[in-house]
Protein backbone atom coordinates (compact mmCIF):
# COMPACT_ATOMS: atom_id res chain seq x y z
CA UNK A 1 0.00 0.00 0.00
CA UNK A 2 1.35 3.24 -0.86
CA UNK A 3 0.69 6.56 0.88
CA UNK A 4 2.53 10.19 1.25
CA UNK A 5 2.64 9.71 4.89
CA UNK A 6 3.33 6.59 7.32
CA UNK A 7 2.37 6.96 10.70
CA UNK A 8 3.48 4.45 13.51
CA UNK A 9 1.43 4.76 16.30
CA UNK A 10 -1.81 5.86 17.50
CA UNK A 11 -1.44 8.19 20.59
CA UNK A 12 -1.43 11.55 20.85
CA UNK A 13 1.81 12.15 18.64
CA UNK A 14 0.60 10.03 15.69
CA UNK A 15 -2.67 11.28 15.89
CA UNK A 16 -1.59 14.93 15.65
CA UNK A 17 0.81 14.18 13.06
CA UNK A 18 -2.00 12.88 10.90
CA UNK A 19 -4.66 15.73 11.56
CA UNK A 20 -2.42 18.59 10.97
CA UNK A 21 -1.27 16.95 7.55
CA UNK A 22 -4.77 17.10 6.50
CA UNK A 23 -5.30 20.18 7.73
CA UNK A 24 -3.06 21.47 5.68
CA UNK A 25 -4.07 19.99 2.86
CA UNK A 26 -7.56 21.47 3.65
CA UNK A 27 -6.30 24.81 3.82
CA UNK A 28 -4.64 24.54 0.44
CA UNK A 29 -6.52 22.45 -1.56
CA UNK A 30 -3.64 19.94 -2.02
CA UNK A 31 -4.10 16.03 -1.55
CA UNK A 32 -2.31 13.79 0.63
CA UNK A 33 -2.93 9.92 1.82
CA UNK A 34 -2.49 9.42 4.85
CA UNK A 35 -2.34 6.21 7.38
CA UNK A 36 -1.52 5.49 10.93
CA UNK A 37 -1.25 1.96 12.53
CA UNK A 38 -1.57 0.84 16.07
CA UNK A 39 -0.79 -2.28 17.32
CA UNK A 40 -3.47 -1.49 20.09
CA UNK A 41 -6.90 -3.68 19.18
CA UNK A 42 -8.58 0.10 19.06
CA UNK A 43 -7.13 3.10 19.20
CA UNK A 44 -6.82 3.89 22.83
CA UNK A 45 -6.24 0.33 24.01
CA UNK A 46 -2.41 0.70 25.06
CA UNK A 47 -2.66 4.41 26.35
CA UNK A 48 -1.78 5.29 29.60
CA UNK A 49 -1.01 8.02 31.43
CA UNK A 50 -1.58 10.29 34.77
CA UNK A 51 -2.51 12.52 33.39
CA UNK A 52 -3.15 16.10 33.55
CA UNK A 53 -2.88 17.81 30.74
CA UNK A 54 -1.44 21.75 29.79
CA UNK A 55 -4.06 22.64 26.52
CA UNK A 56 -1.76 24.45 24.80
CA UNK A 57 -0.58 21.95 22.06
CA UNK A 58 -4.19 20.58 21.68
CA UNK A 59 -5.38 24.84 21.43
CA UNK A 60 -3.18 25.34 18.22
CA UNK A 61 -4.42 21.47 16.76
CA UNK A 62 -7.74 22.83 17.41
CA UNK A 63 -8.69 25.99 18.35
CA UNK A 64 -12.02 25.17 18.90
CA UNK A 65 -11.44 22.10 20.87
CA UNK A 66 -14.34 22.62 23.36
CA UNK A 67 -17.42 23.53 21.07
CA UNK A 68 -16.16 20.06 18.85
CA UNK A 69 -16.80 18.42 22.61
CA UNK A 70 -12.53 17.16 23.49
CA UNK A 71 -13.18 14.90 26.78
CA UNK A 72 -10.95 17.92 28.57
CA UNK A 73 -13.59 18.13 30.95
CA UNK A 74 -12.28 18.65 34.45
CA UNK A 75 -10.62 21.61 34.89
CA UNK A 76 -7.88 21.52 37.88
CA UNK A 77 -9.13 23.33 41.14
CA UNK A 78 -6.65 22.78 43.33
CA UNK A 79 -2.84 21.52 44.17
CA UNK A 80 -1.31 20.20 46.87
CA UNK A 81 2.52 18.80 47.08
CA UNK A 82 3.82 16.33 50.17
CA UNK A 83 6.33 15.39 51.27
CA UNK A 84 5.78 11.84 53.00
CA UNK A 85 7.38 10.02 55.62
CA UNK A 86 5.79 6.36 56.89
CA UNK A 87 2.99 7.96 58.98
CA UNK A 88 2.90 11.64 58.45
CA UNK A 89 2.81 14.24 55.65
CA UNK A 90 4.09 18.10 55.05
CA UNK A 91 2.74 19.82 52.71
CA UNK A 92 4.53 22.61 50.70
CA UNK A 93 2.94 26.27 50.98
CA UNK A 94 1.58 27.15 47.43
CA UNK A 95 3.54 30.13 47.29
CA UNK A 96 6.59 27.67 47.56
CA UNK A 97 5.68 25.61 44.85
CA UNK A 98 7.85 26.21 41.66
CA UNK A 99 5.56 26.76 38.21
CA UNK A 100 5.72 23.17 37.04
CA UNK A 101 3.98 21.89 39.99
CA UNK A 102 1.34 24.20 39.25
CA UNK A 103 -1.69 23.04 37.32
CA UNK A 104 -4.31 25.79 37.53
CA UNK A 105 -5.33 25.89 33.35
CA UNK A 106 -4.59 22.51 33.07
CA UNK A 107 -7.24 19.39 32.91
CA UNK A 108 -7.19 15.73 34.48
CA UNK A 109 -8.12 14.13 31.30
CA UNK A 110 -8.29 9.88 30.38
CA UNK A 111 -5.43 10.55 27.91
CA UNK A 112 -6.75 6.90 26.31
CA UNK A 113 -10.55 8.95 25.81
CA UNK A 114 -8.38 11.78 24.44
CA UNK A 115 -6.39 10.09 22.10
CA UNK A 116 -9.94 8.05 21.02
CA UNK A 117 -11.60 11.83 20.43
CA UNK A 118 -8.66 12.54 18.05
CA UNK A 119 -9.00 9.16 16.55
CA UNK A 120 -12.49 10.24 15.69
CA UNK A 121 -11.30 13.60 14.05
CA UNK A 122 -8.65 11.98 12.25
CA UNK A 123 -10.69 10.18 10.33
CA UNK A 124 -13.61 12.83 9.70
CA UNK A 125 -10.67 14.68 8.02
CA UNK A 126 -9.65 11.13 5.71
CA UNK A 127 -7.13 9.63 7.57
CA UNK A 128 -6.67 5.86 7.22
CA UNK A 129 -6.49 3.95 10.56
CA UNK A 130 -5.54 0.40 11.32
CA UNK A 131 -5.87 -1.17 14.64
CA UNK A 132 -4.67 -4.19 15.92
CA UNK A 133 -1.54 -4.42 12.94
CA UNK A 134 2.11 -3.61 14.74
CA UNK A 135 4.87 -2.42 12.69
CA UNK A 136 7.14 -5.06 12.77
CA UNK A 137 9.82 -4.58 10.46
CA UNK A 138 11.61 -1.08 8.84
CA UNK A 139 11.69 -1.01 5.43
CA UNK A 140 14.55 0.45 3.51
CA UNK A 141 14.92 1.90 -0.02
CA UNK A 142 18.23 0.50 -2.20
CA UNK A 143 19.83 4.41 -0.92
CA UNK A 144 18.91 3.53 2.65
CA UNK A 145 16.83 5.32 3.46
CA UNK A 146 13.16 4.76 5.11
CA UNK A 147 10.76 3.23 2.50
CA UNK A 148 7.74 2.49 4.94
CA UNK A 149 7.08 -0.42 7.17
CA UNK A 150 5.84 -4.23 7.59
CA UNK A 151 2.98 -4.95 9.94
CA UNK A 152 3.82 -8.90 11.41
CA UNK A 153 2.15 -11.84 9.92
CA UNK A 154 -0.98 -13.41 11.92
CA UNK A 155 -1.26 -17.27 12.49
CA UNK A 156 2.61 -18.16 13.78
CA UNK A 157 2.73 -20.86 15.91
CA UNK A 158 4.82 -20.95 18.97
CA UNK A 159 6.95 -23.71 16.81
CA UNK A 160 7.74 -20.60 14.51
CA UNK A 161 5.65 -22.43 11.74
CA UNK A 162 2.77 -21.22 10.13
CA UNK A 163 -0.54 -22.30 11.09
CA UNK A 164 -3.93 -22.71 9.02
CA UNK A 165 -5.14 -18.68 9.90
CA UNK A 166 -1.52 -17.96 8.64
CA UNK A 167 -1.91 -14.66 7.21
CA UNK A 168 1.45 -12.67 5.20
CA UNK A 169 1.60 -9.31 6.97
CA UNK A 170 1.43 -5.82 4.78
CA UNK A 171 3.75 -3.22 3.33
CA UNK A 172 3.50 0.25 3.25
CA UNK A 173 5.58 2.32 1.82
CA UNK A 174 5.46 6.22 2.48
CA UNK A 175 7.47 9.41 0.60
CA UNK A 176 8.00 9.65 4.84
CA UNK A 177 7.93 7.68 7.87
CA UNK A 178 6.67 9.06 11.17
CA UNK A 179 7.44 6.88 14.13
CA UNK A 180 5.41 8.00 17.46
CA UNK A 181 5.55 4.35 19.15
CA UNK A 182 5.94 6.08 22.61
CA UNK A 183 8.78 5.54 24.96
CA UNK A 184 11.47 2.88 24.23
CA UNK A 185 9.53 2.57 20.75
CA UNK A 186 10.66 -1.36 19.34
CA UNK A 187 11.21 0.23 15.82
CA UNK A 188 12.92 3.97 16.83
CA UNK A 189 15.42 1.90 19.05
CA UNK A 190 16.41 0.17 15.72
CA UNK A 191 16.47 3.52 13.73
CA UNK A 192 18.61 4.91 16.81
CA UNK A 193 20.98 2.33 16.23
CA UNK A 194 21.13 1.96 12.31
CA UNK A 195 21.23 5.75 11.81
CA UNK A 196 23.40 6.53 15.22
CA UNK A 197 20.87 8.68 16.48
CA UNK A 198 22.18 8.84 19.53
CA UNK A 199 25.71 10.22 19.07
CA UNK A 200 25.73 13.35 20.90
CA UNK A 201 22.67 12.37 23.14
CA UNK A 202 23.28 11.91 26.84
CA UNK A 203 21.59 8.27 27.89
CA UNK A 204 18.12 7.91 27.42
CA UNK A 205 17.10 7.56 31.38
CA UNK A 206 13.17 6.12 31.91
CA UNK A 207 11.09 5.46 34.94
CA UNK A 208 7.94 3.34 35.30
CA UNK A 209 4.67 4.87 35.89
CA UNK A 210 2.28 2.12 37.70
CA UNK A 211 -1.28 3.19 37.70
CA UNK A 212 -5.20 2.40 39.11
CA UNK A 213 -8.47 3.99 38.59
CA UNK A 214 -10.79 3.96 41.36
CA UNK A 215 -13.93 4.61 42.40
CA UNK A 216 -14.16 6.54 45.58
CA UNK A 217 -17.03 7.27 48.01
CA UNK A 218 -18.71 10.59 46.75
CA UNK A 219 -17.68 12.04 50.66
CA UNK A 220 -14.50 11.99 49.76
CA UNK A 221 -14.18 13.19 46.43
CA UNK A 222 -13.18 16.60 45.25
CA UNK A 223 -13.39 16.63 41.18
CA UNK A 224 -10.13 18.75 40.03
CA UNK A 225 -7.94 18.35 43.37
CA UNK A 226 -4.31 17.11 42.24
CA UNK A 227 -1.70 15.88 44.93
CA UNK A 228 1.84 14.65 44.18
CA UNK A 229 4.39 13.17 46.64
CA UNK A 230 7.48 12.77 46.83
CA UNK A 231 9.39 10.74 49.79
CA UNK A 232 7.77 7.39 51.40
CA UNK A 233 8.06 4.42 51.07
CA UNK A 234 11.03 5.18 48.21
CA UNK A 235 14.43 5.92 50.23
CA UNK A 236 15.67 9.25 49.86
CA UNK A 237 18.08 8.12 47.04
CA UNK A 238 15.63 6.45 44.64
CA UNK A 239 13.86 8.69 42.66
CA UNK A 240 9.89 8.91 42.26
CA UNK A 241 6.79 9.73 43.34
CA UNK A 242 3.08 9.66 42.82
CA UNK A 243 0.15 11.18 41.56
CA UNK A 244 -3.78 10.94 42.83
CA UNK A 245 -5.79 13.02 40.43
CA UNK A 246 -9.61 13.38 41.40
CA UNK A 247 -11.67 13.21 38.07
CA UNK A 248 -15.49 13.06 37.91
CA UNK A 249 -17.58 10.81 38.62
CA UNK A 250 -16.30 10.18 41.97
CA UNK A 251 -13.07 8.64 40.04
CA UNK A 252 -9.91 8.91 41.02
CA UNK A 253 -6.54 8.11 39.23
CA UNK A 254 -3.57 6.93 41.59
CA UNK A 255 -0.07 6.27 40.60
CA UNK A 256 3.53 5.93 41.15
CA UNK A 257 6.70 6.32 39.62
CA UNK A 258 9.75 5.13 40.22
CA UNK A 259 12.84 5.92 38.38
CA UNK A 260 14.49 3.29 36.81
CA UNK A 261 18.03 3.90 37.84
CA UNK A 262 17.58 2.60 41.31
CA UNK A 263 20.21 0.42 42.30
CA UNK A 264 18.94 -2.32 44.62
CA UNK A 265 18.08 -5.23 42.78
CA UNK A 266 15.83 -6.64 45.62
CA UNK A 267 13.44 -3.34 45.01
CA UNK A 268 10.34 -4.07 42.93
CA UNK A 269 8.13 -0.82 41.79
CA UNK A 270 4.66 -2.60 41.96
CA UNK A 271 5.21 -3.37 45.22
CA UNK A 272 6.20 -0.02 46.06
CA UNK A 273 2.94 1.37 44.65
CA UNK A 274 1.22 -0.91 46.58
CA UNK A 275 2.59 -0.10 50.39
CA UNK A 276 2.58 3.56 49.00
CA UNK A 277 -1.51 3.09 48.83
CA UNK A 278 -1.40 2.49 52.71
CA UNK A 279 0.03 5.78 54.07
CA UNK A 280 -2.75 7.73 56.10
CA UNK A 281 -3.30 10.43 53.53
CA UNK A 282 -3.49 8.31 50.46
CA UNK A 283 -5.65 5.85 52.38
CA UNK A 284 -8.11 8.30 53.79
CA UNK A 285 -9.16 8.64 50.17
CA UNK A 286 -9.14 4.85 49.01
CA UNK A 287 -10.47 2.78 51.57
CA UNK A 288 -14.54 1.48 51.74
CA UNK A 289 -13.75 2.80 47.37
CA UNK A 290 -13.45 0.24 44.56
CA UNK A 291 -10.47 -0.39 42.05
CA UNK A 292 -12.07 -0.51 38.49
CA UNK A 293 -8.40 -0.96 36.47
CA UNK A 294 -4.57 -1.40 36.61
CA UNK A 295 -1.75 -0.78 34.05
CA UNK A 296 1.83 0.33 33.66
CA UNK A 297 4.14 2.16 31.34
CA UNK A 298 7.57 3.23 31.17
CA UNK A 299 8.10 7.02 30.18
CA UNK A 300 11.14 8.81 29.21
CA UNK A 301 12.98 11.00 31.89
CA UNK A 302 15.98 12.05 30.66
CA UNK A 303 14.67 15.31 28.80
CA UNK A 304 16.74 18.25 25.98
CA UNK A 305 19.80 16.34 26.77
CA UNK A 306 18.79 13.11 25.73
CA UNK A 307 17.34 13.89 23.04
CA UNK A 308 18.41 12.15 20.03
CA UNK A 309 19.00 13.44 16.28
CA UNK A 310 14.90 13.97 15.29
CA UNK A 311 15.32 13.03 11.90
CA UNK A 312 17.25 10.87 9.29
CA UNK A 313 16.34 9.46 5.65
CA UNK A 314 12.93 8.82 5.17
CA UNK A 315 11.28 9.40 8.60
CA UNK A 316 11.02 11.11 11.83
CA UNK A 317 11.32 10.05 15.76
CA UNK A 318 7.90 12.05 16.93
CA UNK A 319 6.36 12.39 20.29
CA UNK A 320 7.76 10.08 23.08
CA UNK A 321 9.52 8.09 20.70
CA UNK A 322 12.39 10.55 20.70
CA UNK A 323 11.87 11.33 25.01
CA UNK A 324 9.78 14.89 24.63
CA UNK A 325 7.98 14.08 28.12
CA UNK A 326 8.84 17.26 30.50
CA UNK A 327 9.36 15.06 33.98
CA UNK A 328 9.72 18.25 35.84
CA UNK A 329 5.76 18.78 35.07
CA UNK A 330 5.07 15.23 35.14
CA UNK A 331 3.83 16.13 31.83
CA UNK A 332 3.81 14.87 27.66
CA UNK A 333 0.75 14.70 26.13
CA UNK A 334 0.99 18.14 24.87
CA UNK A 335 4.72 17.61 24.09
CA UNK A 336 3.48 14.62 22.04
CA UNK A 337 0.98 16.41 20.17
CA UNK A 338 3.26 19.97 19.61
CA UNK A 339 5.81 17.85 18.43
CA UNK A 340 3.40 15.95 16.01
CA UNK A 341 2.34 19.05 14.40
CA UNK A 342 5.50 20.16 13.57
CA UNK A 343 6.87 17.16 12.33
CA UNK A 344 3.41 16.87 10.44
CA UNK A 345 4.21 20.71 9.05
CA UNK A 346 7.95 19.67 7.55
CA UNK A 347 6.02 16.46 5.99
CA UNK A 348 3.68 18.74 4.05
CA UNK A 349 6.05 21.12 2.82
CA UNK A 350 8.44 18.20 1.63
CA UNK A 351 5.49 16.30 -0.43
CA UNK A 352 4.05 19.55 -2.09
CA UNK A 353 7.42 20.33 -3.08
CA UNK A 354 8.13 16.81 -5.09
CA UNK A 355 10.74 15.63 -2.49
CA UNK A 356 10.51 12.20 -0.76
CA UNK A 357 12.77 9.94 1.31
CA UNK A 358 15.18 12.30 2.65
CA UNK A 359 15.75 14.33 5.76
CA UNK A 360 13.05 16.66 7.27
CA UNK A 361 15.14 18.85 8.61
CA UNK A 362 12.39 21.87 9.37
CA UNK A 363 11.31 19.35 11.83
CA UNK A 364 14.30 19.81 14.73
CA UNK A 365 14.52 23.51 13.04
CA UNK A 366 11.08 24.60 13.82
CA UNK A 367 11.35 22.30 17.39
CA UNK A 368 14.36 24.37 18.33
CA UNK A 369 12.18 28.04 18.02
CA UNK A 370 9.04 26.32 19.83
CA UNK A 371 8.13 26.94 23.15
CA UNK A 372 8.33 23.47 23.70
CA UNK A 373 12.16 23.51 23.18
CA UNK A 374 11.89 27.00 25.59
CA UNK A 375 10.26 24.57 28.53
CA UNK A 376 12.50 21.63 28.48
CA UNK A 377 15.57 23.69 28.53
CA UNK A 378 14.12 25.53 31.39
CA UNK A 379 13.41 21.80 32.89
CA UNK A 380 16.97 20.70 30.96
CA UNK A 381 18.63 19.54 34.67
CA UNK A 382 15.19 18.41 36.57
CA UNK A 383 16.45 14.70 36.57
CA UNK A 384 19.96 15.12 36.80
CA UNK A 385 19.35 16.74 40.20
CA UNK A 386 16.57 14.37 41.49
CA UNK A 387 18.79 11.79 40.86
CA UNK A 388 21.31 13.20 43.15
CA UNK A 389 18.96 12.24 46.28
CA UNK A 390 15.71 14.03 47.23
CA UNK A 391 16.72 16.58 49.13
CA UNK A 392 19.40 17.88 47.47
CA UNK A 393 17.36 17.49 44.35
CA UNK A 394 14.76 19.00 45.74
CA UNK A 395 16.74 21.91 47.02
CA UNK A 396 18.52 22.63 43.44
CA UNK A 397 15.01 21.97 41.48
CA UNK A 398 13.62 24.61 43.70
CA UNK A 399 16.47 27.14 43.42
CA UNK A 400 16.67 26.66 39.45
CA UNK A 401 13.41 26.75 38.61
CA UNK A 402 11.75 28.73 41.28
CA UNK A 403 14.38 31.45 42.05
CA UNK A 404 15.90 31.34 38.64
CA UNK A 405 13.03 30.39 36.20
CA UNK A 406 15.51 28.17 34.88
CA UNK A 407 17.52 30.66 33.33
CA UNK A 408 20.95 29.15 34.60
CA UNK A 409 24.19 29.04 33.29
CA UNK A 410 25.22 25.01 34.22
CA UNK A 411 24.05 22.20 32.07
CA UNK A 412 24.18 18.87 33.79
CA UNK A 413 24.63 15.31 31.96
CA UNK A 414 23.31 11.89 32.31
CA UNK A 415 26.04 9.32 32.50
CA UNK A 416 24.50 5.95 32.96
CA UNK A 417 21.70 4.22 30.68
CA UNK A 418 18.99 2.39 33.51
CA UNK A 419 20.42 -0.92 33.00
CA UNK A 420 24.18 -0.05 34.02
CA UNK A 421 23.14 0.91 37.61
CA UNK A 422 22.17 -1.62 39.19
CA UNK A 423 24.42 -3.41 42.04
CA UNK A 424 25.31 -6.92 42.93
CA UNK A 425 22.62 -8.62 45.16
CA UNK A 426 25.49 -9.32 47.43
CA UNK A 427 26.22 -5.38 47.92
CA UNK A 428 22.40 -4.68 48.32
CA UNK A 429 19.81 -5.16 51.47
CA UNK A 430 16.87 -7.37 50.72
CA UNK A 431 13.51 -5.65 50.84
CA UNK A 432 10.74 -7.36 53.06
CA UNK A 433 7.07 -6.54 51.12
CA UNK A 434 3.98 -7.36 53.05
CA UNK A 435 1.57 -9.59 51.55
CA UNK A 436 -1.55 -7.92 49.46
CA UNK A 437 -4.73 -7.06 51.96
CA UNK A 438 -6.87 -7.82 48.49
CA UNK A 439 -8.59 -4.32 49.52
CA UNK A 440 -6.35 -1.68 49.27
CA UNK A 441 -3.29 -3.58 47.92
CA UNK A 442 -3.31 -6.26 45.12
CA UNK A 443 -0.90 -8.84 43.94
CA UNK A 444 0.09 -8.51 40.09
CA UNK A 445 -1.98 -11.41 38.83
CA UNK A 446 -4.99 -10.03 39.98
CA UNK A 447 -3.97 -6.22 38.73
CA UNK A 448 -3.08 -7.69 35.38
CA UNK A 449 -6.41 -9.56 35.22
CA UNK A 450 -8.44 -5.75 35.20
CA UNK A 451 -6.00 -4.66 32.82
CA UNK A 452 -7.88 -7.07 30.15
CA UNK A 453 -4.58 -7.93 28.89
CA UNK A 454 -4.84 -10.65 26.00
CA UNK A 455 -2.49 -12.47 24.04
CA UNK A 456 -3.32 -15.18 21.34
CA UNK A 457 -1.56 -17.93 23.39
CA UNK A 458 -0.44 -19.68 19.85
CA UNK A 459 2.32 -17.35 19.37
CA UNK A 460 6.40 -17.00 19.52
CA UNK A 461 6.43 -14.96 22.87
CA UNK A 462 7.23 -11.31 22.04
CA UNK A 463 9.64 -11.38 25.10
CA UNK A 464 12.69 -12.81 23.16
CA UNK A 465 16.10 -13.66 24.93
CA UNK A 466 19.51 -13.22 23.33
CA UNK A 467 20.90 -15.78 25.15
CA UNK A 468 18.53 -18.29 26.71
CA UNK A 469 21.62 -18.61 29.73
CA UNK A 470 21.89 -15.26 30.50
CA UNK A 471 18.86 -15.19 33.23
CA UNK A 472 20.53 -18.05 35.46
CA UNK A 473 24.46 -17.60 34.93
CA UNK A 474 24.29 -13.36 34.92
CA UNK A 475 20.79 -11.98 36.38
CA UNK A 476 20.24 -14.68 38.67
CA UNK A 477 23.10 -15.68 40.28
CA UNK A 478 24.82 -11.85 40.36
CA UNK A 479 21.36 -9.63 40.97
CA UNK A 480 19.19 -12.32 42.71
CA UNK A 481 17.06 -12.21 38.89
CA UNK A 482 15.40 -8.96 39.56
CA UNK A 483 13.59 -9.18 36.37
CA UNK A 484 11.07 -11.07 38.65
CA UNK A 485 10.15 -7.82 40.58
CA UNK A 486 10.91 -4.80 37.77
CA UNK A 487 8.23 -6.54 36.02
CA UNK A 488 4.67 -4.71 37.17
CA UNK A 489 2.92 -8.28 35.27
CA UNK A 490 4.64 -11.07 36.52
CA UNK A 491 5.97 -12.03 33.25
CA UNK A 492 9.26 -13.05 34.45
CA UNK A 493 9.23 -16.18 37.19
CA UNK A 494 12.69 -18.06 38.42
CA UNK A 495 11.47 -21.93 38.87
CA UNK A 496 12.93 -24.65 39.74
CA UNK A 497 13.42 -27.82 36.64
CA UNK A 498 12.59 -31.81 37.94
CA UNK A 499 16.56 -31.76 37.97
CA UNK A 500 16.34 -29.16 40.47
CA UNK A 501 17.59 -26.77 38.54
CA UNK A 502 17.02 -22.52 37.78
CA UNK A 503 14.91 -22.20 34.87
CA UNK A 504 13.07 -18.61 33.82
CA UNK A 505 9.72 -18.72 32.44
CA UNK A 506 8.63 -16.06 30.60
CA UNK A 507 4.51 -16.02 30.77
CA UNK A 508 4.11 -13.70 27.87
CA UNK A 509 0.14 -13.46 27.96
CA UNK A 510 0.22 -11.05 30.81
CA UNK A 511 2.55 -8.68 29.37
CA UNK A 512 1.28 -5.25 29.39
CA UNK A 513 3.62 -3.81 27.01
CA UNK A 514 5.53 -1.58 29.75
CA UNK A 515 8.52 -1.73 28.23
CA UNK A 516 10.57 -2.01 31.47
CA UNK A 517 12.27 -5.46 30.70
CA UNK A 518 13.52 -3.84 27.61
CA UNK A 519 14.97 -1.24 29.19
CA UNK A 520 16.25 -2.22 32.93
CA UNK A 521 17.90 -5.71 32.49
CA UNK A 522 21.19 -5.32 33.63
CA UNK A 523 22.52 -7.43 30.58
CA UNK A 524 20.16 -5.97 28.19
CA UNK A 525 19.85 -9.54 27.23
CA UNK A 526 15.79 -9.14 26.63
CA UNK A 527 14.64 -7.67 23.71
CA UNK A 528 10.24 -6.78 23.29
CA UNK A 529 9.39 -7.27 19.43
CA UNK A 530 5.78 -7.00 18.27
CA UNK A 531 3.68 -9.70 19.38
CA UNK A 532 0.24 -10.11 17.22
CA UNK A 533 -1.65 -7.71 16.20
CA UNK A 534 -3.68 -6.59 19.18
CA UNK A 535 -2.46 -8.15 22.04
CA UNK A 536 -1.43 -6.42 25.07
CA UNK A 537 -3.75 -4.75 27.61
CA UNK A 538 -7.12 -3.44 26.65
CA UNK A 539 -7.32 -0.26 28.87
CA UNK A 540 -11.06 1.23 28.83
CA UNK A 541 -10.23 5.22 30.20
CA UNK A 542 -6.77 4.73 31.60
Amino acid sequence: MEYDVVIVGGGPAGLSAAIRLKQRAAETGAEIGVCVLEKGSEIGAHILSGAVMDPRAIGELFPDWKEKGAPLNVEVTEDSFLFLSEKSAKAVPNWALPANFKNHGNYVISLANVTRWLAREAEALGVEIFPGFPAAEVLYNEDGSVKGVATGNLGIGKDGKPTENFQLGMELHAKYTLFCEGARGHLGRQLSERFKLRDGADPQVYGIGIKELWEIDPAKHQAGLVIHTAGWPLKSDTYGGSYLYHTDNNQVMVGFVVGLGYTNPYLSPFEEFQRYKTHPEIRKFLEGGKRVSYGARAITAGGLMSLPKLVFPGGALVGDDAGFLNASRIKGSHAAIKTGMLAADAAFDAVRSGRQNDHLDAYPESFKTSWLYTELYKARNFKQWMSKGLYLGTLMVGVEQKLLGGNVPWTLHHRYSDHETLKPASQCTPIEYPKPDGKLTFDRLSSVFISNTNHEENQPAHLTLKDPRVPIKVNLSTYAGPESRFCPAGVYEFVKTEQDEDRLQINAQNCVHCKTCDIKDPTQNIVWVTPEGGGGPNYPNM
